[in-house]
């Protein structure tokens, strides 16, 4: 994958058959690498951190922490990706 530089984040809103709607569709190099979701107001003090709904190939991780903004989650996916860049 790339450097990073090609990822793009695309604001949509998914059923998730809670309050959490807000999401971001991640690309990286026009390939949906994860699913992004912001926690709302009805996870307390966790409200507005992003959880990782779903990563496909070297982002997929059940253990994925809480990002505090999309920034720290850009960079997270960005490590991801390049672990799997550096084994090829």
């Amino acid at each position: 994958m790339g450097d990073g530089m090609t990822m793009k984040l695309q604001a949509v809103q998914i059923a998730t058959g809670s309050n959490d709607r807000e999401s971001r569709l991640v690309s990286e190099d026009g390939m949906l690498v994860a699913i992004l979701v912001q926690l709302s107001g009805e996870h307390g003090a966790l409200a507005g951190k992003w959880f990782l709904e779903v990563g496909f190939g070297p982002v997929k991780d059940i253990h994925a922490p809480l990002f505090d903004d999309l920034e720290t989650a850009k960079v997270w996916i960005s490590s991801r990706l390049a672990d799997i860049a550096s084994n090829d």
